[in-house]
């Protein structure tokens, strides 16, 4: 566990802001933001397909009637066997298989808007997640240079008491009280950070402009332990980006089995009643085949589409794989770097720049040390506190963003 030279957040001050809970703020994402319930809705709408696209075309119902004689209905029937009054059904099939494969497609495509619908909520989670991480680093940095400002405070009274007994140069006054300015500037950039973090929060969470968002706890680092491979496994076995494009792939398949059925005919059943009045009434029955007479300028095109669309959907899974793969490596050297980086300042480099600050701070107090070095050492300090609390989110964000790639929680 690392270990920082100093605890810059104060009981009493935490103890008066509202602190956040990261669980809660993702459960009301995925209750709330608007993306997955779009997302959910999608996926909901898509699940209603397969149904419509396996069944039967609608049934056709005529109604009609031959006349003899006279345009005006049924005349002469009773008299003229051509004269009748009758219904016929007619009822389209689709060749054996056809219906099968389309409602497959269907399906298909259902499962992957719900591995969408899934890569939604991991997406908008981790973007949260970021922007609770990129928060507390806000809060983390505010809470140093608001403590370290009182340390320049301290230093600037002391040149002030030197300077006026002649002891040292005006020039060391002008020095601290520039550094002091500076501070400042670094606190209205902090906050600024602060309200961009709080909005997005606002955002993700579909909560109005400007709703209060509250501070983040203390974090603490926690080491993961998965190597790279087990990452790599995990996204390709988890990963809904990958599941997705697995089930568009399938998709494709059965699109090309459908197209090659596509040379078959369908056929149409027709069976009809006609009332005759007095003579005998008459039946009817009746097939009717479409054939795939321009199957050359049709149904060929269609198959080397869809052997195109397949072999598209291939590439695009591989392309998605070895993005994904990149991606993952590039965040997993960035948490490891982060680690290695949190552990350097916390350990070693804020420890002994905070010892050099103190014994140079006490040696120019007696005249013992030029300005120049106190203020050197100073602002070491100050930067090595702050990097660290910057690499502290670094790493928490680089976690999140495996979050989303792998499927897997890594950050509490």
């Amino acid at each position: 566990m690392i270990v920082v030279a100093a605890v810059f957040v104060s009981t009493s001050a935490l103890a008066q802001q509202q602190l956040l809970n990261l669980d809660d703020l993702v459960a009301e994402a995925l209750r709330a933001n608007p993306e997955i319930l779009a997302a959910q809705k999608r996926y909901e709408a898509a699940r209603q397909r397969p149904t419509q696209e396996s069944t039967l075309p609608e049934p056709v119902l005529s109604l009609g009637y031959q006349s003899v004689g006279s345009p005006y209905p049924v005349a002469g029937i009773g008299r003229e066997q051509l004269a009748d009054a009758g219904v016929t059904v007619s009822q389209e099939f689709p060749f054996p298989g056809k219906l099968s494969l389309r409602g497959g497609m269907a399906a298909k495509e259902a499962e992957a808007e719900f591995q969408q619908y899934q890569a939604v909520q991991l997406n908008v989670v981790s973007r949260l997640k970021q922007a609770y991480y990129r928060l507390y680093y806000t809060y983390a940095a505010t809470d140093v240079l608001t403590r370290d400002r009182e340390l320049l405070d301290k230093l600037l009274r002391v040149t002030d008491a030197r300077y006026a007994v002649g002891n040292v140069a005006q020039q060391d006054v002008f020095k601290a009280q520039t550094q002091i300015g500076i501070l400042e500037t670094r606190l209205v950039k902090l906050e600024q950070e602060r309200a961009v973090a709080e909005a997005e929060i606002d955002s993700l969470l579909n909560r109005p402009a400007g709703a209060p968002v509250g501070r983040p706890p203390d974090l603490k680092p926690k080491e993961f332990a998965l190597t790279l491979d087990q990452l790599y496994n995990g996204a390709r076995a988890e990963s809904p980006m990958l599941r997705r494009d697995r089930n568009m792939i399938e998709r494709a398949e059965l699109a090309l089995n459908l197209a090659r059925k596509e040379y078959y005919p369908d056929y149409t059943l027709t069976a009809g009643y006609f009332n005759q009045g007095s003579l005998a009434p008459m039946y009817m029955a009746r097939v009717d085949f479409k054939l795939p007479a321009w199957f050359w300028r049709k149904q060929r095109a269609g198959v080397a589409e869809q052997a195109g669309n397949e072999v598209e959907a291939r590439h695009n899974y591989e392309a998605a794989d070895q993005g994904l793969r990149f991606r993952i490596k590039d965040d997993f050297l960035t948490a490891q770097a982060s680690w290695k980086l949190m552990e350097i300042y916390g350990k070693t480099a804020v420890p002994q720049a905070s010892l050099a600050f103190e014994s140079s701070l006490s040696t120019y107090e007696t005249g013992g040390a030029d300005f120049l070095s106190v203020l050197t050492n100073f602002s070491m300090v100050l930067e090595y506190e702050v990097n660290y609390y910057q690499e502290l989110a670094n790493y928490y964000q680089a976690l999140s963003r495996l979050e989303e790639m792998t499927a897997r929680k890594l950050t509490e």
